[in-house]
């Protein structure tokens, strides 16, 4: 196979992803942009919105992302390889490193561990917030319902669901 070959690019990177993955498959946005997008062009700005919205709106686990992204840059067979490289190696970590961990609960260093990781997961979680906002705000109105939505999310205890509503209102206004 040659090194352009969607299913292995999918493969080596998705693999790879998934390890570094910490917070879930959201975490790893910025990344799978990059490579779908600007290095191997799978898709547009704009695809690669639709499949992040598709994907989160869906039922089940926001890993959906990744077979989406599998089936446009290969079809059926992008998608399995694409979800197989991302859940694969991160569920055989998973089983591995709980029986490990399990014994050392309580210990220092797995205390350590733990408080370590929560800033990692929500920096890489920010991180593909910002690749989002940036992928789908197109003019002012959108940027300033980002940032709405981030401050109310962030500094009150409205329901994010108003914030969607708004949205869909301006939408539907033609605003956006």
């Amino acid at each position: 196979m040659k090194a352009s070959d969607p299913l292995m690019v999918l493969a080596s990177h998705f693999a790879l992803l998934s390890l570094f993955a910490i917070g879930g498959a959201n975490a790893a946005i910025p990344e799978m942009y990059r490579i779908a997008v600007q290095l191997e062009g799978w898709m547009t700005d704009q695809q690669f919105a639709d499949l992040f919205a598709i994907a989160q709106v869906t039922p089940g686990p926001n890993v959906i992302i990744t077979t989406l992204i599998g089936y446009q840059a290969a079809g059926i067979a992008g998608a399995l390889v694409a979800t197989v490289a991302m859940v694969g190696p991160t569920c055989i970590a998973t089983y591995v490193i709980t029986q490990i961990w399990d014994r050392f609960r309580g210990a220092p260093l797995q205390i350590a561990i733990q408080t370590g990781l929560v800033p990692v997961s929500i920096g890489l979680l920010a991180a593909s917030a910002w690749i989002m906002a940036l992928t789908t705000d197109s003019n002012w109105i959108a940027a300033g319902i980002t940032v709405a939505a981030a401050a109310t999310g962030y500094f009150s205890r409205v329901n994010p669901l108003w914030v969607f509503a708004i949205a869909a209102l301006v939408g539907a206004l033609g605003l956006l």
